[in-house]
């Protein structure tokens, strides 16, 4: 792995969330030390506007578009800076529809993208598919640009669609946290998948399965959905299904190697709610120690 200087970046959005949490989550990274324990070079690029979420009674169907709509452009914006001075982006959210932002800003400074999307939800729902209007499980739906995805969120301004298929490897999947709706999409779009059940029998040997999809991609970049690790085995995700995911340990050795690959252009981190662990931040101590000593690995 050659030295990567970071540029780091603050999301502190929950408008697409199931509730308020996730706007914390940058300001609870840092305070635990993330940078610190980074061990490589940081240039802080600071925050994007902080938005909390609320209910949208006038649209409940999608509920805060306008909010999530302007957070994945101030995200896109710091996200092409980040890339204009050659900084390998991370970005610390905040809800799943921050990736949009990612994959904006990556776009209007590179070519070619490839999105290893490290969650168990696909995302591949619409507002017109589940009742909810919460946006962080459709944004892959929205950078796909499936039938029924709102226009605002299709057309950034940037490639429509965002992503092709051939784009997107789904990592650490769960089919029952698939709702009937993304299995069948995956399916017609044939969708690359890596199951959550493959992650946790072997975590290397499916991060390496990972890399092995990439091999003919000069980067990459890594969503990664704190929902992916169990909540009761480490409560931080906004996600609080117990006894269903994978274990911290899974988790992190997947990231071992995902992280240290030299072809990573950006990691984003989504859907940390630091609000579910312990007041004194020991919950969120060994996720900072252990993903800061991934990125920075030389």
């Amino acid at each position: 792995m050659t030295a990567r200087t970071v540029g780091l970046i603050g999301a502190p959005t929950s408008a697409g969330a199931f509730a308020p949490g996730q706007e914390d989550g940058p300001d609870a990274l840092r305070q635990a030390g993330f940078v610190e324990r980074l061990g490589v070079d940081v240039v802080d690029l600071g925050d994007t506007p902080r938005f909390r979420w609320r209910p949208d009674r006038a649209d409940p169907s999608a509920m805060n578009a306008g909010a999530v709509r302007s957070a994945v452009l101030a995200v896109a914006d710091k996200v092409a800076l980040a890339l204009e001075r050659r900084l390998t982006p991370v970005v610390l959210g905040g809800d799943c529809t921050i990736e949009l932002g990612t994959v904006l800003g990556w776009q209007r400074q590179r070519d070619a993208t490839a999105l290893l999307y490290f969650d168990p939800h696909p995302d591949l729902n619409t507002p017109a598919t589940v009742p909810d209007g919460a946006f962080d499980w459709m944004g892959m739906a929205h950078l796909l640009a499936e039938p029924d995805a709102r226009g605002e969120l299709v057309e950034l301004g940037g490639r429509v669609p965002a992503l092709t298929p051939g784009d997107v490897l789904l990592f650490g999947r769960s089919e029952a946290r698939s709702k009937a709706g993304e299995r069948a999409a995956i399916a017609r779009l044939g969708l690359s998948v890596i199951e959550e059940e493959e992650v946790a029998r072997d975590p290397a040997a499916a991060a390496g399965r990972a890399l092995e999809w990439l091999a003919d991609r000069d980067s990459f970049l890594l969503h990664l959905d704190v929902d992916s690790i169990d909540f009761a085995d480490l409560p931080l995700a906004e996600n609080t299904d117990r006894n269903v995911g994978l274990s911290f340990e899974a988790v992190a050795q997947a990231l071992d190697l995902l992280l240290a690959d030299d072809r990573l252009g950006c990691l984003t981190i989504t859907e940390l709610n630091p609000h579910h662990g312990e007041p004194d931040g020991a919950t969120l101590r060994p996720f900072v120690d252990r993903l800061a000593s991934a990125l920075g690995r030389p």
